[in-house]
């Protein structure tokens, strides 16, 4: 079955920097576009960044630009998620999805507290 297992989240300190992985497995990665999505306690789901089937095209919302990098190994079906510059603002926890990127997640992410 489809499975994505996020990784890598924690807490750390404001101005760090965290890389958070997704291991997908269930379905052929590479035919999907993949996802990060994250939701802070309290509010919806954010879209985060997405990434192409072949992990040429990297999409972010304008407000996360210069800061997050998504990128993706095909050969080990995984995508990763680089984010530097933390600020409060970033606390969530983070999931990856597979498809659209309105896709809702099933995982059980992975969490990222940053602190003062």
């Amino acid at each position: 079955q489809v499975q994505l297992v996020e990784s890598g989240g924690g807490s750390v300190q404001a101005g760090g920097s965290l890389r958070l992985s997704c291991a997908a497995s269930g379905f052929r990665f590479s035919d999907y576009s993949i996802n990060w999505v994250r939701q802070a306690p309290g509010q919806g789901l954010e879209w985060v960044s997405t990434i192409s089937r072949d992990g040429l095209r990297p999409y972010y919302p304008e407000s996360l630009k210069g800061r997050f990098t998504i990128s993706r190994d095909n050969a080990k079906n995984a995508v990763f998620l680089e984010m530097i510059n933390l600020t409060d603002e970033d606390t969530a926890t983070y999931y990856c999805t597979a498809g659209p990127a309105e896709t809702r997640p099933r995982s059980q992410g992975t969490q990222v507290t940053v602190v003062s």
